[in-house]
C-alpha cells in the first residue's frame, strides 16, 4: 500500500506522520473543511519536470500558486513544466491528487515555499487520505530548499 511507503519513508527521515481518512473532496477548500483546517494548512505536492527530463517536488501552501519565475530562479533553470499524469505517476509512484515526496519511488529534490509552517496536511499516496506532519520536521527530513516560490 502507498500509505506504508509513506509511513516507512517518514520514519526513516525522523518525521512523525498521522493519517486521516476523509471523503473525496471536490476542491482544496472542501478538503480543508473536511479536515477542519484552513486551505493554507494543506500543502500541495507538485512534481515538476525539468528540460533534462529529471523531476523535482515543489511544496506550496494550498492558498497560493507556484511563482514560476521565482521557482526557476531558485532551481537555476530556464524551464519547468507540469508533466502529464502518466509521467507524474511514473516519476513518483503516485497518481495526481495523492502525490507526496514521502515514499516517492525516486527521491527527487524538494523545494518548499517559505510560508509552510506548523502542522500541515498533505497527500498521503492514496485517494481520500491525508498525512498530517509537522512542517519543520518534514522540511528538515526531506532536506528541502526553502525559498519564496509562491504568489
Amino acid at each position: 500500500m502507498s500509505r506504508e511507503r509513506v509511513r516507512e519513508d517518514a520514519a526513516e527521515r525522523g518525521i512523525e506522520v498521522d493519517f486521516v481518512e476523509r471523503p473525496d473532496a471536490g476542491s482544496l477548500e472542501e478538503a480543508a473543511g473536511l479536515l477542519g483546517i484552513s486551505p493554507a494548512q494543506i500543502v500541495k505536492s507538485l512534481v515538476l519536470k525539468r528540460a533534462d527530463s529529471t523531476f523535482l517536488f515543489a511544496l506550496i501552501p494550498g492558498d497560493r500558486q507556484i511563482a514560476w519565475p521565482k521557482l526557476r530562479s531558485v532551481v537555476g533553470v530556464n524551464k519547468l513544466q507540469l508533466p502529464s499524469a502518466d509521467a507524474a505517476l511514473e516519476a513518483t509512484g503516485y497518481a495526481r491528487g495523492t502525490i507526496t515526496p514521502l515514499g516517492s519511488t525516486t527521491a527527487w529534490p524538494v523545494y518548499a515555499d517559505e510560508r509552510i509552517a506548523g502542522r500541515i496536511a498533505m497527500g498521503a499516496g492514496e485517494p481520500a487520505l491525508s498525512a498530517f506532519v509537522d512542517a519543520a520536521e518534514l522540511l528538515h527530513g526531506l532536506d528541502a530548499v526553502i525559498a519564496d516560490i509562491s504568489d
